[in-house]
């Protein structure tokens, strides 16, 4: 496996879309091949579910088999293609985000979360992976407060269900990002992403260069 898998972390209004795109270009100006994509979705079924856990009412466990469910044929038909080939894959959400949103937020169980991990990033892949498990290389994980976020937020668009959750829902989420954080720091670069879009820029830039990603 040559290629470089780069995930984007944060809650809503924190400002991913904007950057994952710059670094792209910047991917593309070092002669580097780049596939751009998301979670929930990234393919046609996937898309088809994100509509789903976005929209449509159901319980967690509903929630989070449906998330694994997109996850795993997005990893089979986009991401480990992708990686193959010797792309840069960037993936806007990953699984940390799974923990964050449905653990978390929603109090789900972070035990049964960790073994549909473990399935739907593990079995039946065809890589060599550390620890048996197909993860990130690197994880920005952009950091906001949720009351600024909910302030970016307010008008913007009309909000999926996610995004029409109360404050302390997504302080939830927060400590999530901050969990997953803390228990693979050498993979995650935290940014402040209160700070303006240029600066976020600049250290979204500086962490890549830091990492060797970028010259």
């Amino acid at each position: 496996m040559n290629g470089l898998f780069i995930s984007f972390e944060g809650i809503d209004g924190a400002g991913k879309s904007t950057h994952i795109e710059r670094l792209a270009q910047c991917f593309r100006d070092q002669g580097r091949a780049v596939t751009l994509t998301r979670e929930p979705g990234g393919t046609p079924l996937a898309e088809r579910l994100r509509q789903m856990v976005l929209n449509d009412p159901m319980d967690t466990m509903t929630e989070a088999l449906l998330v694994f469910a997109a996850r795993r044929d997005h990893i089979q038909n986009v991401i480990v293609p992708g990686l193959l080939r010797g792309d840069v894959v960037l993936c806007d959400r990953f699984t940390d985000a799974t923990f964050a949103y449905q653990g978390q937020g929603r109090g789900f169980d972070s035990s049964v979360l960790k073994t549909l991990e473990s399935w739907v990033q593990g079995l039946g892949l065809d890589l060599a992976l550390p620890e048996g498990m197909l993860q990130p290389h690197v994880t920005v994980w952009f950091d906001l407060p949720a009351q600024v976020a909910a302030q970016r937020l307010a008008g913007a668009r009309v909000p999926d269900k996610f995004e029409a959750q109360p404050h302390a829902f997504f302080e939830k989420v927060s400590q999530g990002y901050a969990m997953r954080c803390a228990d693979e720091p050498a993979r995650f670069v935290r940014v402040d992403a209160s700070q303006t879009p240029e600066a976020v820029w600049q250290s979204v830039h500086q962490a890549a260069q830091a990492k060797g990603l970028l010259p």
